[in-house]
């Protein structure tokens, strides 16, 4: 997998994104279904949403482990945001940074939204990763 920010487009990693994902033919694609920020298998929501963004980034973490694939190997996610706002950006960036702290950040597409599957829920992102 190849990581790229061509220099005709301007600089995503500040933004917590790049531009382009390479991947190798013959490569095994690991699809994760959106995941919210819960807490628990009971499925827990914090209202903060600091605290939604890394419970959403460690069930990524926990579903790839499952696959023996780390977050690395992820090259695009989706990014769904209840009342997307600039500082909701920004904890998101904080998070994607300690998450991906090389800054070889997965292909992002953020899409505020009015509202998602469960009440209190403010951010889901899924994942596609690339094993090896």
């Amino acid at each position: 997998m190849k990581i790229t920010n061509p220099a005709a487009l301007f600089d995503p990693r500040p933004y917590g994104f790049s531009h382009v994902a390479t991947v190798p033919a013959h490569s095994q694609f690991i699809f994760v279904a959106g995941q919210g920020g819960e807490e628990n298998i009971e499925g827990k929501l914090n209202p903060d949403f600091r605290t939604q963004v890394k419970h959403c980034l460690n069930n990524i973490w926990i579903a790839l482990a499952s696959q023996n694939a780390l977050m690395s190997d992820v090259v695009k996610v989706t990014t769904l945001v209840v009342d997307h706002n600039q500082e909701k950006l920004q904890i998101i960036i904080d998070e994607f940074e300690q998450m991906w702290p090389d800054k070889k950040f997965p292909v992002n597409t953020l899409i505020p939204v009015p509202k998602l599957a469960l009440d209190g829920m403010l951010i889901e992102i899924d994942a596609i990763a690339v094993k090896r």
